[in-house]
């Protein structure tokens, strides 16, 4: 019984979509030009379900270049009108059109001078009536078993909102960078806005050493800098290899005496570096592909500038 009636609501619901796509006219297309061209902020109201619709509805507008906020209609009369001004474009929802408190907000929007969008299943309704265009959400039936909990309904609206801010997206040439801004505290902004310099090892947080140093002492460096290797410069000061741990292992086999050697004895040249204003999500995937798990840090004059660890990486969340 749970499956059937799951497979029954969802399929409701699914129907209410695809009514949607065949009920698009004009009427959309006017109202993603409104929405475009819209000099102040999308206010979308509601109430109840609806309202928690409009919300996300609003949210997604926000995230993706359209500057919007939601407003609660029971409390727009109660000073959050305040809000709009008659550069913004308005968005009621309201399933029936006939919600009591969204439906008053009518001429306050009206004497405000907004654009004024209903979304709404009512097409005959005094929202759809009042609103400078109307977007039909309509549906056949909800997927609530007593047909009371709006289920269909909802599911149809929110889909249309995401249909008008995708149109958004490509009307405004929205980019992945531009949503990164908006998110940076996500995993897309991370990719897309981190360097190598927000996070690389710097100072005493990498071992730095010349290349006369001896082994024992490069060792020593490491150690205390907490990391797994060492970055070589020349008495210029610019980097010229660097020593590993595998650097020690394979050396120490052939020569014991290995640690009184001078570490450009035995240190890898001229290995992969990166600069600090590369995404860090490039230098990630050039650790994985290569299989490596530090890459020095330099300046385009070769210079080194710090050390970056795959450990700060996983820290920074790009795994």
């Amino acid at each position: 019984m749970p499956l059937k009636r799951a497979k029954e609501v969802l399929e409701i619901e699914a129907a209410a979509i695809r009514a949607l796509v065949r009920n698009l006219d004009g009427q959309f297309t006017r109202a993603v030009d409104i929405l475009a061209l819209c000099k102040g902020r999308v206010v979308v109201a509601g109430m109840g379900k609806t309202g928690i619709i409009g919300h996300k509805i609003s949210a997604t507008l926000s995230s993706t270049g359209t500057p919007s906020i939601y407003m609660h209609s029971a409390e727009a009369v109660h000073g959050d009108l305040g809000q709009v001004t008659r550069n913004d474009v308005v968005i009621l929802i309201s399933s029936s059109g006939e919600t009591e408190e969204t439906v008053r907000l009518l001429p306050l929007l009206k004497k405000i001078g907004c654009k004024t969008i209903a979304m709404t299943g009512g097409k005959k309704s005094s929202l759809a009536k009042y609103c400078d265009l109307v977007l039909d959400v309509s549906v056949q039936k909800e997927g609530c078993p007593l047909g009371l909990a709006p289920m269909a309904s909802t599911t149809a609206t929110l889909a249309m909102g995401d249909a008008l801010a995708a149109c958004l997206v490509d009307r405004k040439n929205f980019k992945r960078e531009d949503f990164a801004f908006f998110h940076p505290g996500g995993s897309l902004g991370r990719r897309l806005l981190l360097t190598v310099g927000d996070i690389m090892r710097q100072g005493d947080h990498f071992a730095n050493v010349r290349e006369t140093m001896l082994v024992k002492d490069v060792l020593l460096s490491i150690t205390r800098a907490r990391c797994g290797s060492a970055c070589v410069v020349n008495n210029k000061k610019k980097f010229v290899g660097i020593f590993t741990d595998g650097d020690l292992r394979r050396h120490i086999e052939e020569d014991v005496m290995v640690l009184s050697r001078p570490v450009k004895d035995v240190m890898t040249r001229n290995p992969l570096t990166i600069t600090k204003d590369a995404l860090a999500a490039a230098a990630f995937d050039i650790l994985m592909q290569k299989k490596v798990d530090e890459l020095p840090v330099v300046d385009r004059h070769g210079a080194l500038v710090g050390l970056l660890d795959v450990q700060d990486l996983l820290k920074a969340g790009l795994a």
